[in-house]
């Protein structure tokens, strides 16, 4: 099968390309950089990379002239920086747009977007299904559900996932790599009182599997093992890991732009696809923490504002 990953370098896309590439794909990866790594993507038999923007229409659309995939699967988002809202929406609603022609122009078989839990904005109910209402309060969840809309507008078969915050290899965003290098560098720490589902990157490539087989559904799905814990969960588990013991650690209220619980309902991808996470939540961030011992943590990013404390 010829995939093409817009944002292929990036945590996510890099981890089906390295799941996918041994399986015979072909894979064409496009990627900006902007966040993604350059040394994920090296020159290996079965994968082309192409620098730039899926904003770029010229460049996107020569991208499936001479690659003709098969299926789509887009990836790139700009998040890094939230009071950036023209480069939030320059990739996350023209990118999408530009992507969802060009998906239509070479009548691409299947289109796989990722979407944003933050696009149900600030919950009114929990575990959250795909029929509660989309209200995103903040530039990249604006623009990343601007973006989801225009794919499922293009009349392409699309599946769009509002994905849990999927941990592994490469992952450089979030409470979860920020605890492990401040702690291990002496530095203090603060925890948000807040909560989020965490799906473990085995789980996500298994979904993806299935998500790109000839006759899967399309629409919109949430995937996650549909439990919430808290961040103060994760200090501790961190903190375990270093053999640092117990540690008190301020946990302050959330800040302005974030949501206090987020937890998706996946439902419908057990009823659907006959998937649901088996990895749970203890293991789930360990084996992240042992990623992290063997590789390191690189750059931490985060899509919400940097509160006033030191984090």
């Amino acid at each position: 099968m010829r995939i093409l990953i817009t944002g292929g370098a990036g945590c996510l896309g890099s981890n089906l390309v390295e799941h996918w590439l041994p399986r015979g794909h072909e894979i064409l990866v496009l990627d900006n950089f902007a966040t993604g790594k350059r040394e994920v993507v090296p020159p290996v038999p079965g994968l082309t990379v192409r620098e730039g923007s899926v904003a770029d229409a010229r460049l996107v659309d020569d991208c499936f002239s001479r690659f003709r995939p098969e299926v789509v699967i887009h990836a790139a988002a700009a998040y890094k920086d939230p009071d950036d809202w023209l480069e939030d929406s320059n990739t996350n609603v023209i990118g999408s747009i530009v992507v969802a022609r060009s998906a239509q122009a070479f009548k691409v078989k299947r289109l796989v977007n990722f979407q944003t839990a933050l696009c149900y904005g600030r919950p009114q109910q929990l575990p959250i299904p795909e029929s509660h209402p989309t209200a995103p309060f903040t530039s990249y969840g604006i623009t990343k559900t601007a973006g989801e809309q225009f794919m499922l507008l293009s009349g392409v078969p699309t599946l769009s996932l509002r994905i849990a915050n999927v941990t592994g290899p490469r992952l450089a965003i979030g409470p979860i790599p920020t605890f492990y290098k401040r702690l291990r560098a002496g530095q203090s720490c603060f925890c948000s009182d807040t909560s989020r589902d965490f799906l473990d990157m085995a789980d996500f490539l298994d979904f993806m599997d299935r998500a790109i087989t000839e006759n899967a559904a399309s629409g919109i799905y949430n995937l996650s093992t549909g439990e919430a814990h808290a961040i103060k969960e994760i200090f501790d588990l961190v903190a375990e890991h270093l053999g640092l013991g117990v540690i008190e650690v301020p946990v302050v209220p959330p800040a302005a732009d974030d949501v206090p619980v987020v937890s998706l309902d996946p439902g419908a991808a057990l009823e659907v696809f006959g998937w649901r996470a088996g990895v749970g939540f203890a293991d789930t961030i360990r084996r992240q923490l042992a990623w992290y011992d063997h590789y390191g943590v690189s750059d931490v990013f985060s899509h919400l504002k940097a509160s006033g404390q030191d984090q």
